[in-house]
């Protein structure tokens, strides 16, 4: 269940994370998947246009609603915060299906599915653009 407050999200996200440095890579990302799709959906909260502009982890957080593109920036910013060893090579990418988010050179998919975690090997996607997670370095300081 997604928390209803900012504070009480922010609680959970930090809970989140600290849980997920000591599981191994591929349960720290379902894990991280499954809690972003318990947010509440809305239509175009961020678009790619605009991928300057986007919120930090904190002001996404403090939305109540995201956008598929959200919920998957919103999965990264938690992948890149946990600092796992064994994640790496992170990108967020337009797909054909949809906006998701690349782990280990594209070994992972997040933000398919709530409870999956796909190997992109196994899925037929077609990649229209992606952005490196080396651009939202900043954003985390």
């Amino acid at each position: 269940m997604w928390p209803a407050t900012y504070a009480d999200r922010l609680w959970q996200w930090n809970l989140l994370r600290d849980r997920c440095r000591d599981l191994p890579a591929d349960h720290t990302l379902e894990t991280i998947n499954d809690w972003w799709f318990d947010a509440p959906m809305t239509t175009r909260t961020i678009i790619w246009e605009e991928h300057e502009h986007w919120p930090d982890p904190w002001q996404l957080l403090a939305q109540d609603r995201h956008c598929d593109l959200a919920r998957a920036l919103g999965m990264l910013y938690t992948v890149m915060m946990t600092e796992h060893k064994d994640i790496q090579d992170l990108a967020l990418a337009q797909t054909d299906h949809d906006n998701l988010v690349l782990a280990n050179r594209g070994k992972y998919i997040l933000n398919w599915a709530p409870g999956q975690l796909l190997n992109i090997q196994s899925q037929a996607v077609q990649i229209r653009r992606q952005i490196h997670s080396a651009v939202f370095n900043s954003m985390l300081r």
